[in-house]
């Protein structure tokens, strides 16, 4: 019960995924949700760390595109400055954002990850799609009024996950 939101990985924040984590599972493209995964959802400038992290992934030739279902112009006032693409009104947990990314970019869905802090758009559409999971810890406890509703039914899920997959557990790698 609950598969489809079962993460692959539980990873503090994104910014602990290295590219040398990443090669060693394969993964040539980081998908990742936008609003308290890549930034917390009202700051979209961001930090010295997101910065440091988006150039990591540059120099070792790793694509990190945005994939949310904000409109374009929410993503790309944060995105311009960052030099990142996306996939804006990617309908997750619907596969529409996911095949967009598959076919703009030509990389076969087992070399792609998908990171998010929503079980119930980010992993469980990406699941669907066939792309490894990274659940994350959302960068702020608060959240936009269109989240709230579905961070209450995720409470529920995550409590189930967690009682019956002893893997689920939170790591500060892809490789723990």
């Amino acid at each position: 019960m609950f598969l489809e939101y079962k993460p692959t990985w539980m990873i503090d924040k994104i910014y602990d995924i290295t590219p040398e984590q990443l090669k060693a599972h394969g993964i040539k493209a980081v998908l990742t949700d936008l609003d308290n995964t890549l930034i917390a959802w009202n700051n979209p400038d961001g930090t010295p760390e997101l910065l440091a992290w988006i150039k990591s992934m540059k120099e070792a030739n790793i694509p990190v595109i945005v994939v949310s279902n904000n409109k374009a112009s929410r993503i790309d006032r944060v995105v311009s400055h960052l030099g990142l693409d996306y996939v804006s009104r990617a309908m997750k947990p619907f596969q529409k954002g996911f095949k967009e990314v598959e076919k703009k970019y030509n990389i076969p869905k087992g070399n792609l990850i998908m990171v998010g802090d929503q079980l119930m758009t980010d992993i469980k559409g990406a699941n669907k799609a066939g792309i490894k999971t990274v659940l994350v810890k959302p960068i702020v406890e608060s959240d936009a009024w269109n989240t709230k509703f579905n961070r209450t039914r995720e409470k529920y899920i995550m409590n189930y996950l967690l009682q019956h997959h002893s893997d689920m557990k939170w790591r500060t790698s892809l490789n723990d």
